[in-house]
């Protein structure tokens, strides 16, 4: 289970304007901002920025400038692999070590959605087993009960967090997972495939 909110691409403008230095050809820029606040790209702007993508890393500079910032909430055995992708990604979490205790263990709070039957038997049993400690952790705040939390915590558990990333990681995220055995990684390209010129810019096909 992945799910993204609250996603925002930003300096797309400046991006593009940073892409005609080399060669100084601004007066050939032809993208403006549209009645709602859009950058929306111009035929000779979309053209020299999917030339300079075609061209390979080097020379599409321009795509580390495009910034994109989203809430992402999934499983940590999700976060594992996106902790793959270190150059140019931050994130933000919601704090396992600090407030793992601060509200009960449900159900919901886990990725769950390709367990067998009795496989989800025995997480209901772990889940209850974990709100027996929060509570008793949480009544006489014995280190020994919040490290059983911690350690028995299932790779399933959802974290939450915000991350800033921009369109050169996401080349590289999404050719590499698209079809990854994941289909947490599957929802993830689907949303990539989402943003401003994804397709022309990041996609490629």
């Amino acid at each position: 289970m992945l799910s993204i909110d609250k996603d925002s691409v930003m300096n797309l403008e400046n991006a593009i304007r940073g892409a005609r230095n080399p060669m100084n050809s601004w007066e050939k820029s032809d993208s403006y901002i549209s009645e709602n606040g859009g950058y929306i790209l111009g035929a000779n702007d979309l053209s020299l920025a999917k030339r300079l993508c075609k061209a390979g890393s080097d020379h599409r500079k321009f795509m580390r400038q495009i910034f994109v910032s989203v809430d992402i909430t999934a499983p940590l055995y999700w976060w594992k692999e996106f902790d793959t992708y270190k150059v140019s990604t931050v994130s933000n979490s919601t704090s396992t070590m600090h407030k793992i205790h601060s509200k009960p263990f449900e159900l919901k709070d886990f990725s769950h959605d390709k367990l067998s039957p009795a496989s989800k038997e025995q997480l209901m049993l772990t889940i209850r087993y974990l709100e027996e400690l929060r509570c008793q952790y949480n009544k006489d705040q014995k280190k020994e009960d919040w490290y059983d939390m911690i350690q028995l915590l299932p790779s399933s558990y959802n974290q939450l967090r915000t991350c800033s990333l921009n369109y050169e990681t996401l080349i590289h995220i999404y050719h590499a997972r698209k079809n990854h055995k994941l289909e947490e990684w599957h929802v993830f390209c689907d949303w990539i495939k989402t943003l401003p010129y994804a397709l022309d810019l990041i996609i490629g096909e």
